[in-house]
């Protein structure tokens, strides 16, 4: 590498922005930094699986816009996000193969522009983002900079293995079930699920959808200084968070009231919690005590209900047949057998008989499920804190296709995530952070939950965390 691509390898956006800004470094030097850095490092990883580099270089060296990371270099997930002029594959041979381009960008993509992040590519995703690991059939598996035997996670596992080995500082991730705090737990990351609502799905996705977007990161500063960038509701919108009081990049240092903070360190109604992963949530509790706040045992009931997973697995399945129906619109054609995994195959099979009446009382469990666990929040908590998944990251193929059982890789990741669906349904805001590596010198993340719309306190005792227990220090070593 050359010494600016060694030299600016772990700086975190903020820092990177800054030196862009006082003109010790210009955009085009920071690409190029971070283009090496890829050609070295990601063959090792597979996690930036489309490229634009020219297109990169172009937009480099020309007038970016004056946004807080000009000049950032930064990655986008393959799935859902539109940018205008480039191929998307959603992680699906058929559409690998038939490579379309967008017309034009998603609301989230045209804020990233104006932000002034250079966009040099994609990372890699589960097809449809469906499963929490990174090894579509289309592109080959991610492998964790941490230890390459082991998973990224997913669905935005090739953004948080580029971000975690010092490819970028900072990459585009999104959360339908966990999608931005499971790799941000399996790669020692930050990881905020805004609140639903708090940023437009626009103009081809709809807010009442599970789904959040945001970004992987390596500090607190750079998720919130990223969220006061890219917020907001955009044309059309139904579901709109409340807006912040304050800039979030304010409630980085900001002081923290004591809290009651409730304590959930084991399955609410599964199997057991590996120990690494209760120890991480416990240890976190001890840390949140000595900063003066109250931690104590307790979390919503609602979370032990079981019939809750099977509610969330048949939306799950509703929206794998939506998206079959987009791609096949997309391409021109129906999707054949060959042209899709088998346990998304299956789960849109099982979509097709699942009538409108079904549906809406699939929708209609889910907002009682919303409101019972919200409900909690109402009767003096502050805080829930859990593990982020319920074991340390998984091996590569863990959750590999299964032909004589099509939903055992569903069936596996119940148990993996067994504290992060919950709020996709419920639409709060939950953080992972990057607090606790096992002996073995895997990262083992421990997530936080706020009241609907308090992204702000989230932030604020994330930021308390990370300067009582930082993290920067930590790099993997490939």
């Amino acid at each position: 590498m050359t010494s600016l691509a060694d030299d600016t390898r772990w700086l975190d956006a903020t820092d990177t922005a800054a030196l862009v800004r006082s003109g010790q470094v210009s955009a085009s030097e920071m690409l190029d930094a971070a283009i090496e850095r890829i050609e070295t490092i990601d063959p090792a990883l597979n996690a930036v699986i489309i490229r634009w580099f020219d297109h990169a270089r172009d937009l480099a060296k020309g007038a970016l816009p004056d946004g807080p990371f000009r000049g950032v270099p930064f990655l986008l997930k393959d799935l859902w996000a539109h940018f205008e002029g480039q191929t998307l594959s959603n992680g699906n041979q058929a559409l690998k193969d038939a490579a379309p381009i967008s017309p034009a960008d998603t609301t989230l993509v045209a804020r990233f522009k104006r932000a002034g992040l250079v966009t040099a590519g994609r990372t890699n995703s589960p097809e449809f983002g469906s499963l929490p690991c990174t090894e579509p059939l289309a592109w080959g598996p991610t492998r964790n900079p941490w230890n390459t035997d082991h998973s990224p996670g997913g669905s935005s596992g090739g953004s948080a293995a580029a971000v975690a080995a010092g490819m970028v500082p900072i990459a585009h991730a999104s959360d339908g079930g966990g999608s931005i705090r499971i790799p941000a737990s399996c790669c020692g990351l930050v990881g905020l699920k805004p609140s639903q609502g708090r940023i437009t799905l626009g103009p081809y996705r709809d807010e009442s959808n599970l789904g959040v977007e945001l970004c992987v990161s390596r500090s607190v500063r750079d998720t919130a200084a990223l969220l006061d960038a890219v917020h907001g509701p955009g044309v059309g919108d139904t579901v709109i968070a409340p807006p912040p009081t304050r800039s979030y990049l304010s409630e980085v240092g900001a002081p923290v009231e004591p809290l009651r903070i409730g304590l959930l360190d084991h399955h609410p109604f599964g199997p057991e919690v590996h120990p690494e992963c209760a120890q991480a949530a416990r240890d976190t509790a001890a840390l949140l005590e000595s900063l003066g706040h109250h931690v104590e045992r307790g979390f919503p009931s609602a979370m032990a209900n079981a019939d809750f997973a099977r509610r969330f697995g048949a939306m799950w399945s509703t929206n794998m047949g939506a998206s079959f129906a987009r791609i096949e619109a997309q391409i021109g054609r129906p999707l054949g057998p060959d042209d899709v995994e088998l346990v998304n195959r299956v789960q849109a099979e099982f979509a097709r008989g699942v009538n409108g009446v079904d549906y809406a009382l699939s929708l209609s469990a889910n907002v009682e499920f919303r409101r019972a666990v919200q409900q909690w929040w109402t009767e003096g908590w502050d805080l829930l804190l859990t593990p982020t998944l319920a074991e340390p990251p998984a091996p590569i193929g863990t959750f590999l296709n299964d032909e004589q059982n099509p939903m055992a890789p569903m069936a596996r990741a119940g148990q993996y995530v067994a504290f992060t669906p919950a709020f996709n349904a419920s639409g709060q805001p939950a953080i992972s952070l990057p607090l606790h590596w096992t002996p073995e010198g895997l990262p083992v993340g421990v997530q936080l939950v706020a009241a609907y719309g308090r992204d702000d306190l989230l932030l604020r005792v994330a930021a308390q965390l990370e300067e009582a227990n930082p993290w920067a220090h930590r790099r993997p070593t490939l």
